[in-house]
């Protein structure tokens, strides 16, 4: 029915109505999404078409039938989503808006469908999976009875998937394992830039927000002889500690917990930073999303003071936010200009990923034209 206020001291809750009695429960959201005010419970006798409607009010539906008809129920209120296509003539910029705007409606009202948790963690619906490792590993324990979006149990499960089987990468010959919420190293091509460019020193490097710590290691791999790994996210520093451990590079490079750069100067300060500005409305948006270009900034404005005499600042990132006019080359070189720095060299790669050769995508003449480049960026004499 509705949602009770939220205090310091408690945690957000939701209610609904059940054989003529009020039930209520915890609430949790990964994306930080606000507890829905009405809340209906629902059975496997909803079709499709109504579960569209009342997700269209506003209104979430919490599941109280069978698992797999819950997510089949997902699918087909995603399929009757409208599908987004580019206006003739339209901006691109204004077109990718549209866009984003989209996304984040569908995953608004996909949201609306809920499922409760019990203390295990488990999904409390006939015939649902064991999910206690994945939940836990994503959200922690679950102490209360819990609701939380379906999506979100699915995203756990994937994430999940994701750990326990890895991603092999290329330049270190090994498998890196993505935690949740980190983003996984799919995009090889930058990886393969790090491996090649020439290191201006093996004594010391920065890797500023590290996520799952693959570039650190491939530094550290390269011989340079110490790599501090910095993240704002525990998680990230988590997930970069096991990596580094099971690789044997945990002597060598350490992460550390802190916003940015940490203490000092180092002649090599590497960054790789999300490569579109704009909202995260996810933990892994916050990897390809850049809010107002903040992070951007912050390594280009901050990367001087940090530098040791003669050093470099690696850039990793992608021309894709020009090619859709959402930031212009002359912007990314006035704000290096502005911040006493040159670029000293350019590498540049073409991406191998599906969706650069995919011509159903909406945006694929901004994506074949995409080149993800190393800026070797040097203080200004």
């Amino acid at each position: 029915m509705s949602t009770e206020p939220s205090t310091a001291q408690s945690a957000p809750t939701v209610s609904w109505m059940r054989d003529g009695a009020e039930h209520t429960a915890r609430w949790f959201s990964a994306g930080g999404a606000a507890a829905p005010r009405n809340v209906t419970a629902v059975d496997d006798s909803l079709t499709a078409d109504d579960a569209y409607r009342l997700a269209a009010q506003g209104t979430a539906m919490l599941w109280q039938g069978d698992y797999h008809n819950a997510r089949q129920l997902l699918s087909a209120m995603a399929r009757r989503l409208p599908a987004f296509s580019r206006h003739d003539g339209e901006d691109v910029a204004k077109a990718f808006y549209r866009y984003r705007q989209g996304r984040t409606q569908r995953a608004r009202m996909l949201g609306l469908l809920l499922v409760p948790l019990e203390p295990g963690p488990a999904v409390a619906l006939r015939r649902a999976p064991d999910v206690a490792q994945a939940w836990a590993a994503a959200a922690g324990d679950v102490a209360e009875a819990t609701v939380t979006p379906l999506q979100d149990v699915l995203g756990a499960v994937g994430a999940f998937e994701w750990r326990r089987n890895g991603v092999f990468v290329e330049e270190l010959d090994a498998v890196i394992h993505p935690h949740y919420g980190t983003f996984a190293p799919i995009r090889s091509e930058y990886l393969g830039l790090v491996d090649r460019a020439e290191l201006p020193s093996t004594e010391l490097a920065f890797d500023i927000g590290t996520g799952t710590g693959v570039l650190a290691a491939i530094l550290a791999k390269r011989g340079v002889k110490k790599v501090i790994a910095t993240d704002t996210e525990p998680r990230a520093i988590a997930c970069a500690r096991e990596n580094l451990a099971s690789l044997g590079l945990d002597g060598i490079v350490e992460p550390t917990l802190v916003s940015m750069f940490p203490d000092g100067k180092a002649p090599l300060i590497v960054c790789n930073p999300p490569w579109l500005p704009g909202t995260a409305n996810t933990l892994l948006d916050n990897a390809v999303y850049d809010p107002k270009s903040r992070m951007l900034k912050a390594f280009i404005t901050g990367l001087r003071a940090h530098l040791a005499h003669g050093g470099e600042g690696w850039l990793i990132i992608s021309d894709l936010a020009e090619h859709l006019g959402l930031r212009s080359r002359d912007e990314l070189l006035q704000w290096i200009a502005n911040a006493g720095l040159e670029v000293r060299d350019k590498l540049d790669t073409e991406p191998r990923h599906p969706r650069s050769m995919d011509r159903s995508d909406p945006f694929f003449d901004a994506r074949s034209r995409e080149v993800t480049s190393l800026w070797k960026l040097a203080a200004r004499s």
